[in-house]
């Protein structure tokens, strides 16, 4: 049997009661066999990018901790609401930090599997592709598909966050299962 497919899970929301966040915890319940994700939580405590920083002080130890859990991953999995037609600003400066510096991008060379859920109908369709955009001068693989772009969300959660439409967790399923497959062919 192949070694275990290492997934790092990332939220674009640090929000508490977060639907992206619930969503990549299902996500982690959803694995096939031989593929696990392991949740990165904190990309809101990462200060704004700015070279005078790091200049001044270095990486931030937080940084340094994604940084070496991105390389150390197989592939990286991103779950994103979607603010304003984009991804959230927090998503973003994360994925700036851990692409420093030049040359040293823990991002390059990941495969890259995208979910998002929100309330409207687009179900984060405009900040996945914005995504799938990062992508390219990143050096990461994105999966073309199957797409996972919950819409309506909040009707599908229940009150303790768990993913309760079968619908979606089939699509997440099937996804997951393409991801996996994707990672094996890059390695």
């Amino acid at each position: 049997m192949a070694d275990a497919i290492r997934v790092l899970g990332v939220s674009g929301s640090f929000r508490n009661s977060s639907l992206n966040s619930a969503l990549l915890r299902a996500a982690s319940q959803l694995v096939p066999e031989g593929m696990a994700i392991d949740i990165f939580e904190g990309i809101e405590k990462f200060p704004f990018y700015s070279d005078d920083l790091i200049a001044e002080e270095g990486f931030p130890a937080e940084v340094n901790e994604f940084k070496d859990r991105l390389k150390a991953a197989d592939g990286v999995l991103i779950v994103t609401p979607e603010y304003n037609h984009g991804i959230p600003a927090v998503l973003k400066n994360a994925i700036d930090w851990a692409s420093r510096p030049v040359g040293d991008s823990a991002w390059a060379g990941k495969p890259l599997a995208i979910m998002g859920c929100a309330n409207g109908q687009g179900g984060t369709v405009r900040a996945q592709v914005q995504l799938r955009m990062y992508a390219v001068p990143l050096g990461m693989y994105a999966l073309p598909r199957p797409e996972v772009l919950i819409n309506n969300a909040r009707a599908k959660f229940d009150e303790d966050l768990n993913f309760t439409d079968e619908q979606g967790r089939n699509f997440m399923q099937q996804q997951l299962e393409a991801f996996s497959g994707w990672i094996r062919r890059l390695q």
